[in-house]
């Protein structure tokens, strides 16, 4: 391995760790929340399959989190020039920067998106019993969703400072 590669591109290696890592524990939260969602609404639809949409909506709630972590993921890559080519390679500070950006946003989706899985399970339970009730079963997995772009707030900020850097 030449060594010269990785001291030049250490920033750009330790960055990506990070992108791959907001994406990856995004995906798995949404994942997650959407299957608990799915078991609920697989449920709910035999017995209502005409209400099959009030169901879906509720499912994809949870799929946020994962769009928020590609974002993040995204961002990353194209500051530190894996998708668009730098002049010259970030440094290994502002791959650190870039690191710890993911870091907000994958456990805060992670998390979130299982939560508000849970959340929409009981909104799935809600339109059960009351189904002209669509919007205030939405509403509790939506609060969930405030947390889940905070994370993905801050991620972008700390990817601005590193910008900056």
């Amino acid at each position: 391995m030449d060594l010269k590669f990785l001291g030049e591109y250490t920033g750009m290696i330790i960055s990506t760790a990070g992108a791959v890592m907001a994406a990856t524990m995004a995906g798995i939260g949404s994942a997650r929340g959407m299957n608990y969602v799915a078991q609920a609404a697989a449920g709910f639809t035999a017995e209502n399959p005409d209400r099959f949409g009030q169901a879906l909506v509720l499912q994809l709630l949870p799929g946020t989190q994962g769009v928020y972590g590609l974002l993040i993921g995204f961002l990353i890559l194209i500051n530190n020039g894996v998708i668009t080519p730098l002049a010259t390679p970030i440094s290994a500070a502002q791959g650190w920067i870039y690191f710890f950006a993911a870091i907000p946003g994958g456990f805060v989706e992670l998390f979130s998106a299982i939560f508000q899985g849970k959340a929409a399970v009981a909104g799935v339970g809600l339109i059960t019993k009351h189904p002209n009730e669509q919007g205030k079963a939405m509403m509790f997995p939506l609060m969930v969703e405030t947390y889940a772009v905070f994370g993905l707030l801050i991620s972008m900020l700390i990817i601005l400072l590193g910008r900056a850097a």
